[in-house]
Parts: C-alpha cells; structure tokens; sequence
C-alpha cells in the first residue's frame, strides 16, 4: 500500500512503524473472512482493511471525525486478521497507534470519558475492584441477572498447606481474578505442585487494562515496574514467570513490542517475555495423567480458546491437547476463531456487539450437546458465564476436580 504520511508524523519513531506497517498491507480482504465486527456488522469500515484505510487518511492529514474513532472502538483486537493475514500486517500495532492519534485530535463523548475513567479507577487496582465486588455483592438481590452471575459465589478461598518443591515459578495474582475467581489461581497451585513447582505469588496488574483504554504513559510505568519486580525475583532462583489467564499472559508477552523504543527497558522486556508461560505452557501431561483419578466419559466438554491464546500467543490447541491427553471427551464447536466479545473491557465499552458475539459464540460452544465449558481466561469465562445454560470453568479448575483425593491437601 502506498502512503504519503505527515512528513512531521513519518519523523517519529511511531510514524515510521505506522508506514512500515501500512506498507505491508496489500488490502486483499482475507482479514475480512475471520472479523468478528465485520461478519457482525457487514461494514467495510468495521474491519481491519477499512480501520486500516481510516488510519492511513488520518496520518495523511486528511479530516479526523467521531465516526473515525467509533469504528477503532470498535475493533476487540481479537488478532484473528494476524492469523489470517499472508502478508503479516502488525494489525493491533497499527491500530495502537491510530487510536492514540484519534483521540488527540478528537475528544470522546462525555459518557465514554466518565466510563473510561471509573474503569481505569477500578480494575487495574485489585484492592478497589475487590471492594467495588464486595459492594456489589451487597446488592446482589436487585443487580441484573447477566451481572449477577458474573459475581463470585465466595470471596474467601482458603490456601491449603503445600509441600515445598525444588522448582519455583512465580504466578501473576492479577488484578481482577482474585476477587472475581480466587479458586483459579488457587487449584493452580494444588496442580502445579503435583507436577513438583511450586508457585510465589506476585502481586499486581500485567497493564493491559490501560494500554488499551488508552492511557499509555500509566500503562508504560506499569510495565517498568513490573519488570523490575520479576527480574528481582528471578534472582532468588524463581525460573520462569507462569500467567493464568490468556489475556495477561499475552500482555507480558507483549511487553519488548510495547517498549521498544525504550534503550533501558526493552532488554529487559525480552528477558522477562522469554521466562513468561501461560499456564497451558507448563502442564506435563505425561506426570499429570499419574496424578489423576479415573475420567468420567460422561462429561462432554466444550473448548472455548481466548483469543489472547489462539492468535496472539499462536498456540491455538493447548487446552485441547491437555484435556484429550487426559481422557476427557471434548466435544465439537465451531467459529473458534471468532471472539467471544469479551475482549479485556470491550464488553463494558461496546456492550450491544459484546452481548450479539457472546450469544453466537454460546450457539457454537453448544452444537455438540456439551454438558461443560472450559476456556483459559478469566473475561471469557465471566462474560460466557453470564448467559450461558451450560457451567462455564476454567479447564485447570476441572483438571484439579479429578487429583485424586488423599494427594491434593
């Protein structure tokens, strides 16, 4: 694609990787075949080409609108056009960079302001979410039932006593999960000292929650100063930095891009994304299955993959290779590679098409008469959850359902 980028844009570091990137499309349309917005909408400008034509207008200096900014909203930066991209466009990068010029030049609604704000409030910090859920649990009674089945039926899990093992890893608490599912991390750690690692917990959110409501500058610190815990623990002989939910661990993953322009911080990114796992990373079937009781046939099991695992981290059949090489009987789905809507806050900011792909994607989950939904991230399992007719569970916790008894406390 030719460009003609704002000679004083182009002389940025973000501007000569916004023409590199546009450069590289050669708008041939495949993205629009695995577009969750676009199969959606039917909106050229709700999918990743026609984003892309907005952005290329924008950085060439022609007029920026609301409608411009609506359609990059829009986007769940599912990833699933980089899967299917033969050129390998850096899609989210693009938009990355679209985004935060959009909105520079255009203000939001004040509704969007005020939302955006109560959420950077509240969710990358684990202590106010936690009291946000506490509040609303006080309320449960009157709360609508899509959100109520979103709260936690307890708040208090209590840590049963492990064994001290050899091998070390840290975990990621994260900033949602501990209030809204503290049972994930915990039968984590019940599983992964069965297979002789024990799990620190390291406290914190990975920073996607503000890259991606746009506040990069707090996002930037964020991550900086996660870096410098991890790199602090990894001298205390901690291997490897291991992420329950999808999403956060694509983020780490994420943290060399996000800050390569960075001389300090960026050698440090690629260090840290090198010793990041998502958990389905560093199950050993072969010991696990030792550690198991017998499966029940019975249960059929629905596979939902995060989009952060199938198309970010490009390891599309992990929770299904762990489950089937353990006994359980996986049933059929289809349109995996569609979102299920969730999208980090993306349900919260654009609930109309949030609600219409959560209930297409149930319809998919649901073909094969499951009688279980597993996914591998924490949005995803609340946000099915909500509206599903059918348990929806993190695959670990089923996997630690079936240690046998006298082995697992």
């Amino acid at each position: 694609m030719q460009t003609r980028l704002n000679k004083q844009f182009l002389d940025t570091a973000a501007g000569k990787r916004a023409d590199s990137i546009l450069r590289s499309c050669v708008h041939c349309g495949f993205c629009t075949a695995t577009c969750p917005t676009y199969q959606l909408l039917g909106d050229e400008l709700d999918s990743p080409r026609g984003r892309i034509y907005l952005i290329k207008q924008m950085l060439e200096g022609q007029t920026v609108s609301q409608e411009t900014l609506c359609h990059l909203d829009r986007c769940l930066t599912c990833r699933a056009c980089e899967t299917t991209c033969p050129s390998g466009v850096e899609y989210v990068q693009l938009l990355e960079i679209g985004k935060h010029e959009a909105s520079k030049r255009i203000r939001r609604p004040v509704k969007q302001r005020l939302l955006r704000k109560l959420l950077l409030t509240f969710l990358p910090d684990s202590k106010r979410f936690a009291y946000l859920i506490k509040l609303a649990s006080f309320f449960k009674p009157v709360l609508p039932k899509n959100i109520k089945k979103q709260l936690p039926v307890s708040q208090t899990v209590k840590q049963p006593t492990l064994p001290e093992q050899k091998r070390k890893m840290l975990i990621l608490e994260g900033c949602v999960q501990p209030a809204l599912a503290p049972e994930i991390n915990l039968v984590s750690r019940q599983v992964l000292n069965r297979l002789g690692i024990e799990l620190v917990s390291l406290s914190g959110c990975c920073g996607a929650i503000r890259q991606h409501l746009g506040d990069e500058d707090n996002a930037q610190q964020e991550i900086k100063n996660n870096i410098d815990r991890i790199l602090a623990a990894f001298t205390d002989g901690i291997e490897g930095f291991l992420i329950t939910a999808t999403g956060c661990a694509a983020m780490v993953k994420d943290y060399p891009q996000l800050l390569q322009d960075d001389p300090v911080y960026h050698e440090k990114a690629k260090t840290i994304a090198e010793k990041s796992f998502d958990l389905s990373e560093v199950i050993d079937t072969q010991i696990l299955k030792q550690c198991l009781k017998p499966i029940d046939t019975g249960t059929r099991v629905a596979i939902h993959t995060p989009c952060t695992l199938q198309h970010a981290m490009k390891l599309p059949d992990n929770i299904e290779q762990i489950l089937s090489e353990c006994g359980y009987t996986l049933t059929a789905t289809k349109e995996k590679y569609l979102c299920c809507g969730s999208a980090g806050t993306y349900s919260l900011t654009q609930p109309r098409i949030s609600q219409q792909l959560k209930s297409r994607k149930l319809h998919a989950l649901a073909i094969d008469e499951p009688n279980l939904i597993v996914t591998g991230n924490i949005g995803c399992l609340k946000h099915l959850g909500s509206e599903s007719q059918v348990p929806v569970k993190h695959w670990i916790e089923v996997i630690a359902e079936q240690l046998e008894d006298e082995k697992t406390y």
